[in-house]
């Protein structure tokens, strides 16, 4: 009997070791806090995303199809504006360009960038113990404070701006066609043109910096993929062995001027060049996923999306808006894609994976900005910003992690280049319906634009059931009535809140030559070469 009982206790004792090893396992998981990769890509159209629209059966994007499958697409989600330095400003502080002060984009010898008077999410991370790091395109100031390293980032790898902003010795594809820094033409002509296109506009060669040193100049656009990779399996991997939660911005620009497909690709001739280019920044995409799932999959959120849409001006170097084609626009003359208001503009593909925490294969129409990402990862991060200003992005982790299906019931969309005052706000999403109080269309392919239209009463779209933005519902309806009162309401909701917030902010897009990024001002394109 004693035996017995013996035998009783050592059995219980057993289950509750294993009980308590358990319970703190879960609890040690669960007070971790989680790691965060934002994947920006540049100038992507909605349906460049092969799983937006199965129908084509292309196979472009396998990595990143996974990732839907494996996770949450959206399929309402916008950039917070449709050209390369306001939106980038917009997620990393959560508010309009009218808030932060960058509306426009900044130049190659801008002397200044993002208002050092915001605060990003890499800073506020950094304060509470993440490693933060970014790879990639930054377009948010080159000089001084306005570098990655002062704005938040522990390290820091990449391009200070677009790709085509100065040469290399090997192009990429471009039209106009850029020539190679050692070209006669190359640098006397700042730009070149032809049939109505922007080409290559530097005189200093396009530069490669880690953190706050150029370590080659020209870069080789054709090392840069290889080198992405290989830093974000770095930083990820020694995080992971610190014990330290990071947080890992990588901005790519290969489908802002496509790159030129390696040797052996599928790729022969201009019509495939994008797609080339499409499939190599999936291959990178789906290379992170890897090494992230390797080494902390529970505990890592993905968050893939764009900056803005297709630059449709490049004609076969540009992506596809799929049914957000702007009809009502490109049927009067001109684009609607990139630096236009309209759909094909702002609405990009949008994909976040976090394995045990997002359900798998799902689907979410929830009206959503890139400006959402800033109040999404603090909250998840239970980090509180500052609350000294006004923001704009919603948290949208309920709709992330617990399937809820409400986003933003109002999202404005600035004027990025097509027409109006830059950053202004003068197209409203509400619900199914958009207001536009001002149309505009970018170039496009072949060089035809569209000029500028006031609407007052404005245009309104029922996007349900008009994606081309065709035909504006009939202003004596009842519909449109009532309709068009929610938007004035919201839209003097807005402008009040932002004249009289205190905290906005003023971009400084001062220009010299000698703000320039130039490691050796010797050289006539400052070319030097620390890689070897």
């Amino acid at each position: 009997m004693a035996d017995l009982t013996s035998v009783l206790l050592s059995g219980i004792i057993c289950g509750l070791l294993l009980h308590i090893s358990k319970y703190e396992a879960n609890v040690n998981k669960s007070s971790r806090k989680p790691n965060f990769i934002i994947i920006l890509a540049d100038d992507i159209g909605w349906a460049d995303l092969d799983a937006n629209l199965p129908e084509t059966k292309n196979n472009n994007t396998p990595q990143l199809n996974l990732m839907a499958e494996q996770g949450l697409r959206f399929t309402d989600f916008h950039s917070p504006a449709s050209t390369c330095s306001p939106s980038r400003a917009a997620i990393l502080t959560g508010r309009y360009g009218l808030r932060n002060g960058v509306t426009h984009n900044f130049a190659v010898g801008s002397v200044a960038g993002l208002p050092l008077s915001e605060v990003t999410l890499p800073q506020l991370l950094q304060r509470s113990g993440y490693y933060t790091a970014m790879i990639g395109k930054w377009h948010l100031g080159h000089n001084g404070p306005y570098r990655p390293n002062r704005r938040g980032f522990d390290y820091y790898l990449g391009v200070p701006y677009s790709n085509d902003m100065g040469c290399t010795d090997v192009p990429g594809y471009n039209l106009p066609r850029c020539l190679p820094c050692d070209s006669p033409s190359c640098p006397q002509v700042i730009r070149l043109r032809r049939s109505g296109h922007d080409g290559c506009y530097s005189k200093v060669a396009l530069p490669l910096i880690e953190n706050t040193t150029i370590v080659q100049q020209p870069l080789n656009l054709w090392r840069l993929t290889e080198q992405y990779k290989s830093a974000a399996t770095r930083i990820i991997q020694n995080a992971r062995a610190r014990g330290q939660p990071y947080f890992l911005y990588i901005a790519l620009a290969h489908m802002h001027v496509p790159l030129a497909p390696p040797v052996g690709a599928s790729a022969t001739n201009d019509n495939k060049v994008y797609a080339a280019s499409l499939q190599e920044m999936d291959d990178l995409v789906g290379a992170i996923k890897r090494i992230s799932d390797e080494t902390d999959r529970d505990n890592t959120l993905i968050w893939f999306t764009g900056d803005n849409g297709p630059w449709e001006q490049k004609c076969q170097y540009a992506g596809s808006v799929g049914p957000f084609v702007g009809k009502w626009q490109t049927s009067r003359g001109g684009g609607s894609a990139k630096r236009t208001t309209w759909e094909g503009g702002h609405r990009v593909p949008t994909i976040a994976y976090w394995p045990g925490r997002i359900s798998a294969n799902n689907t979410s129409s929830a009206l959503l900005s890139g400006m959402d990402i800033f109040p999404t990862l603090l909250s998840l991060a239970n980090v509180t910003p500052p609350a000294d200003r006004r923001y704009d992005g919603i948290d949208a982790s309920n709709i992330l992690l617990k399937g809820e299906k409400n986003g933003h019931e109002v999202l404005f969309h600035p004027n990025s280049g097509a027409a109006g005052t830059f950053g202004y706000l003068q197209t409203v999403r509400m619900g199914r319906y958009k207001a536009f109080y001002l149309t505009g269309a970018a170039e496009a392919c072949g060089g035809a634009t569209g000029r500028p239209q006031i609407h007052n009463p404005p245009l309104i779209f029922d996007l349900q059931c008009d994606k081309a933005e065709e035909t504006p519902l009939e202003v004596s309806t009842p519909e449109y009535q009532e309709v068009v009162k929610q938007v004035i309401r919201r839209r003097e909701v807005l402008f009040w809140d932002i004249a009289t917030d205190e905290s906005v902010s003023t971009a400084n897009y001062n220009t010299d030559k000698s703000a320039a990024p130039c490691c050796d001002p010797q050289q006539a394109i400052c070319r030097c070469d620390t890689l070897g």
